[in-house]
């Protein structure tokens, strides 16, 4: 397809953080509100294309700002060509290096501009890419974060210390159940717990209660957010083994290749990572090492849409499943031409914030099939979470 003549005006961005309807507890902290970036890159010829960023801390938004206005003192007035600015700001920054910061401003601009030659092609940004806007198995990700000793959701840290150590109280598990009854409520087909308590029998006592809840046939992910060692990481996947676990995720470094291709091995239950996959380069280590049994890149860390679409094809030729992390509403259209489409992970920091925010039908997410990515800000609601 011949892309439409777009050539590149101004960028804006605007941090807001909005309150998470569900706080995410994982081993490493809880984040009880998204800070989220939202980016409008302007075109000569009226077209507005559109991105956001997680930044998982509020003080990451600025730096990221800063680095988008020096992206565009390099591109302003170029032609909108995702791939040849990739290449451009990757020599640019080759000092820097293409990670953390500098990374997430060159995906932004990314997949913002594959947005507008989408919207300027009247067409989805699945149909341009060669396929179409189609329902995609989704899970919720919202929430089922790690529970306290007690019962409480206030994190340990914060707790004023009162007399001689004691041993904490046991945990209550139903709050969790609970939780996991809201979560697929709407029809979900899957729902993701966040394991690496202490011990080996709380992370059992953890998937018990919330499988308990679940009905038949709604699969159940786990992810350590890389809270085990090695060793520990066998162990406990070797525990999991038996418990109708869909895939354990990031039990350890999550560039511990070695490491994972060890549990990988020693365990029945699918090993998932590709989260913190560094552009296509760390997922070309990870498969050579056989790291995993499935892969789930991430937007912003994969390099946007145009290394989305590399990952896929690397992907392809593995013959090896892969997912999304985040960033659901974009996930939709670059899943529906993914060869080895496999699940797309459901959060709902962005729905407030969008005209029409992306619907799960039956659990299976749906995008609109109207031109670009459907990212069309709430301005009121932009107002009113702006940071």
């Amino acid at each position: 397809m011949t892309f439409p003549r777009l050539s590149i005006r101004s960028i804006r961005a605007t941090p807001v953080l909005v309150p998470m309807r569900y706080a995410l507890g994982t081993s490493a902290a809880t984040v009880r509100d998204a800070p989220l970036l939202l980016v409008d890159l302007e075109t000569h010829e009226g077209v507005t294309g559109r991105a956001y960023q997680f930044c998982y801390r509020p003080a990451a938004a600025p730096a990221v700002v800063r680095f988008l206005n020096d992206i565009l003192e390099a591109i302003a007035g170029a032609p909108v060509v995702p791939g040849d600015f990739w290449a451009l700001l990757s020599k640019r920054y080759t000092l820097i290096g293409v990670q953390g910061i500098v990374r997430m401003a060159m995906s932004l601009v990314d997949v913002a501009s594959w947005d507008a030659l989408a919207k300027a092609a009247g067409v989805a940004l699945a149909r341009l890419l060669g396929g179409e806007p189609r329902p995609i198995p989704a899970y919720n990700s919202n929430g089922l974060g790690l529970i306290p000793s007690g019962g409480s959701r206030t994190p340990p840290h914060r707790r004023a210390r009162r007399g001689p150590r004691e041993d904490p109280p046991p945990r209550s598990w139903s709050a969790l159940a609970d939780e996991a009854g809201e979560l697929v409520a709407g029809g979900f087909r899957g729902v993701k717990l966040r394991l690496g308590y202490p011990t080996l029998d709380d992370d059992l006592a953890a998937v018990c209660a919330v499988r308990r809840r679940l009905p038949d046939g709604v699969a159940l992910m786990v992810d350590y957010n890389q809270a085990l060692s090695a060793a520990e990481g066998v162990r406990r996947a070797r525990a999991l083994d038996g418990e109708g676990i869909y895939w354990i995720e990031e039990p350890i470094r999550h560039d511990d290749y070695a490491g994972c291709a060890a549990i990988t091995a020693a365990v029945a239950t699918p090993v998932q990572i590709g989260e913190n996959f560094s552009q296509v380069f760390d997922m070309e280590k990870a498969l050579a090492a056989g790291a995993c049994d499935c892969v789930m890149p991430d937007l912003e860390r994969i390099g946007g849409a145009t290394g989305w679409q590399l990952a896929a094809a690397l992907a392809s030729d593995a013959r090896i499943p892969m997912s999304s992390h985040l960033y659901p509403e974009v996930s939709a259209h670059l899943l529906a031409v993914t060869p080895t489409v496999h699940w797309l992970e459901y959060v709902d920091w962005m729905s407030p914030l969008l005209v029409e925010p992306l619907r799960i039908v039956d659990g299976y997410a749906v995008a609109a099939d109207r031109p670009g990515l459907g990212l069309e800000w709430n301005d009121d609601m932009v107002r009113r979470y702006k940071a």
